[in-house]
């Protein structure tokens, strides 16, 4: 079969080859998946490049997303061949390939017939993240005002539509972004408010829309100055939910500041959810199908990409021209 393998660390457009690998075998508890779409994530280019926290041998195969069939089960696996399913396939045999393999429990998740494979690809990390980072961390309640920052990216287009999912009675939802093409993309998302922090103070922004009251949740996967100034315009007992820090600056959070306007700033590694309660995972998935199927989620998917051409696809990625989620299908 066709797998891309990384030899040698570097930009993905250098190191990752296309050529054809044995065919992954189920050992017990796990299933091998005939890979229809698999989703790009922006930690792929850290691992081409060796900079992200978990480093495996090489070669190995990135992708760590995939939607497709189960073609085959080990031994006590209770998932029949053909099943619809979404996997998390772990390294060094990623998802970057026309067949995968993952552990049955924990990381493959039965999808319905009515969601697409490419949206199955890119539902998982960054639904989950926003779900529960929306839910269990920030506990987001009736008529809470909710600010999302870089809500054009993958995980902050899913907090756009998980907050407005939500149906709290006269939520609002508002959205920061880098231009006014990601502008427009979060008000189509359902921002109420969507602000290009180029151009004009979110913080400003913020306040005239509720009054002088601010955010009284804001989800921020950028830190930096983003979290420096969310400070400014969180409400009073609001919460702050850190989950990234794609400006490249770690902030520092001043207990006095914290103490002085009675908020929170919690944080969020979602991943650590799958060793520690892998049960929240399931339940968070069974949770985003239904709300796929009611209408009110949709993966946000910036466009399907050949498989011949993903170095370049992750290279588009990682200049943060894109919005929403890339996918390719490699059995197409």
């Amino acid at each position: 079969m066709r797998a891309w393998q990384v030899h040698e660390l570097g930009d993905p457009e250098s190191v990752l080859t296309l050529g054809e690998v044995e065919e992954p075998e189920p050992g017990p508890g796990e299933v091998v998946v005939e890979v229809e779409a698999a989703a790009l994530n922006f930690f792929d280019i850290l691992l081409c490049q060796g900079k992200y926290q978990e480093r495996p041998d090489l070669p190995f195969t990135p992708g760590a997303e995939v939607a497709g069939e189960v073609s085959r089960v080990g031994e006590g696996v209770d998932l029949a061949p053909g099943t619809r399913v979404l996997a998390t396939p772990p390294l060094p045999g990623g998802g970057f390939a026309e067949k995968a393999i993952a552990p049955a429990d924990g990381s493959v998740f039965p999808i319905p017939e009515t969601m697409p494979f490419p949206s199955a690809a890119a539902l998982h990390t960054v639904y989950q993240t926003a779900y529960v980072g929306l839910h269990r961390r920030a506990d987001l309640r009736e008529a809470e005002t909710v600010l999302v920052h870089a809500g054009a990216g993958g995980v902050g287009s899913a907090a756009i539509q998980v907050a407005r999912a939500a149906g709290a009675a006269g939520a609002r939802v508002f959205s920061t972004a880098g231009s006014t093409e990601k502008v427009e993309v979060c008000r189509k998302l359902g921002a109420e408010i969507a602000v290009d922090y180029r151009e004009e103070s979110f913080v400003e922004v913020i306040k005239e829309a509720t009054d002088g009251r601010g955010a009284d949740v804001i989800f921020d996967p950028v830190g930096g100055d983003v979290f420096d100034l969310s400070r400014k315009c969180v409400a009073f007992e609001g919460r702050i939910v850190v989950v990234g820090f794609a400006s490249g600056r770690i902030a520092d959070a001043p207990t006095n500041h914290a103490l002085v306007k009675n908020y929170s700033v919690v944080g969020l590694h979602w991943g650590l959810y799958n060793k520690v309660m892998p049960e929240l995972v399931k339940e968070t998935h069974e949770s985003l199908v239904r709300l796929y199927e009611e209408g009110r989620i949709d993966p946000l998917i910036y466009g399907t990409v050949p498989f011949e051409e993903l170095p370049a696809a992750l290279e588009l990625l990682g200049s943060r021209k894109t919005h929403g989620k890339l996918v390719t299908r490699p059995s197409a």
